[in-house]
């Protein structure tokens, strides 16, 4: 055999691929699909929001980090469920309760019944994204796993885009309460979709059967998992790399842009929009450049955050009342690559834990960049309270957690490296040995 098709090598009982993967995991994408465009329906809703409940820029701020809270806070649940009933009945879960939330944001006539809403749609969301990522693993190869993750958060961030074009317009022609409660319907269409035509695997690639339920069991896994240094610097990746642009997307971006660079609400829009179409780019390169070189995952991750620390500094310490266009859309396209260099965390944990633990992984490794977000969040709105709405000195808090993430990267990167290249050879020489 050539050396050429080495990187092709199938490991024992890969799945085939093909167009019905393709097509029962495109629907897993439409939920997560439409679980984004509720999550960020709240960016281009919340000078809206801050007038339709009478609140300030830290009650703002909670709506968002509640909901970050509980998304966060379900990951390792969620990756444990996964892992132990499959990924139809977990993202019907999801879907119902993403939906359910989305519905009653529509209709809450209170602050705190809106914090419930988001709360539960926080909830549902949760349930999502490690549920695709284990369905394109029983559905396509191993060797395509990172473009399948990065065609993933690709359409999740078609949802986005959504938000940004048809939310925002849909609020000023029609109004909060059927913005919302129409917006609900999408949910769903995806539920009977999924109800109908998902399925966990296909024939003759069931998974092992899962051990026992119980505390020791759930310990195990999320312990076994930890320990591996690829998930640990997959976590830190994803934390230090997503956060700046879903913390400018998912609520702070836009105020930002009106209040602080005195844009008006379409221009601030499109900058927006810009963000997610530039993510949308970036995905499909990252996916394509990492699947054929596994080594440019750190330089892509440790990269994109050095380039979006300068550009977020040179646009909120830019010398003068507000920083030029150029400079705005510069800092927008860059932080379209956030989400995309995020994705790197997973190709870090996927190689790192065996099939039976790839939902507690990506678990870990998901809740890093919704902790950033949260924090940062929290942290802005705290921070423009305090200072008058100072963004300079608000948006400045960024750099904290980047600082934080960097150094735990490169203390993790050589041992995770390290400890993969094992796995790796002893794969190949265990498919090299399994009789044909």
């Amino acid at each position: 055999m050539s050396s050429a098709a080495a990187p092709t090598l199938s490991l024992p009982g890969d799945p085939p691929g093909g167009r019905r993967a393709a097509w029962v995991w495109g629907i897993g994408v439409a939920v997560y699909f439409v679980a984004i465009i509720f999550r960020t329906s709240l960016g281009v809703a919340g000078l809206d929001a801050a007038d339709r409940f009478h609140v300030n820029a830290s009650a703002l701020s909670t709506f968002s980090i509640l909901q970050l809270l509980v998304y966060a806070g379900m990951q390792i649940p969620v990756g444990l469920m996964v892992d132990r009933l499959g990924t139809k009945k977990v993202l019907t879960l999801g879907a119902v309760l993403f939906t359910l939330g989305q519905l009653g944001f529509a209709l809450s006539p209170s602050y705190g019944m809106a914090l419930a809403s988001r709360a539960l749609l926080g909830c549902g969301d949760a349930m999502t994204f490690i549920s695709v990522l284990r369905l394109g693993a029983r559905w396509f190869p191993a060797r395509r796993g990172p473009l399948i993750g990065q065609v993933a958060a690709l359409f999740g961030m078609a949802g986005n885009l959504v938000s940004t074009l048809f939310i925002a317009r849909a609020l000023h022609g029609f109004g909060w309460t059927t913005t919302f409660a129409g917006s609900s319907v999408a949910g769903v269409v995806v539920l009977v979709l999924l109800l109908l035509f998902l399925k966990d695997h296909p024939e003759g690639h069931e998974p092992p059967a899962a051990e026992h339920a119980g505390a020791a069991y759930v310990r195990k896994q999320i312990a076994a998992s930890w320990r591996e240094p690829g998930t640990r610097l997959g976590m830190w990746v994803h934390f230090t790399t997503q956060f700046p642009a879903m913390v400018f997307l998912l609520l702070w971006g836009l105020p930002f842009l009106v209040e602080a660079q005195g844009l008006s609400r379409s221009t601030a829009g499109e900058l927006l929009t810009l963000v997610v179409l530039s993510n949308m780019a970036f995905g499909l390169v990252y996916g394509q450049i990492i699947a054929r070189h596994h080594a440019a995952r750190a330089p892509l991750a440790l990269g994109t955050v050095t380039v979006t620390a300068l550009l977020w500094a040179s646009a909120i310490f830019y010398p003068g009342d507000h920083a030029p266009m150029w400079l705005l859309i510069v800092l927008c396209v860059v932080l379209g690559a956030c989400g995309p260099a995020s994705m790197i965390g997973f190709d870090f944990a996927r190689p790192a834990n065996p099939p039976e633990r790839q939902g507690t992984a990506s678990g870990i490794v998901n809740m890093g960049g919704f902790i950033a977000s949260m924090t940062t969040l929290f942290a802005v709105g705290v921070l423009l309270d305090a200072t008058d709405d100072n963004y300079r000195i608000a948006f400045a808090s960024v750099f904290v957690l980047e600082a934080l993430g960097v150094s735990q990267i490169l203390r993790l990167h050589s041992r995770a490296t390290h400890r993969e290249r094992n796995h790796h050879v002893v794969s190949r020489v265990e498919a090299v040995h399994v009789p044909v």
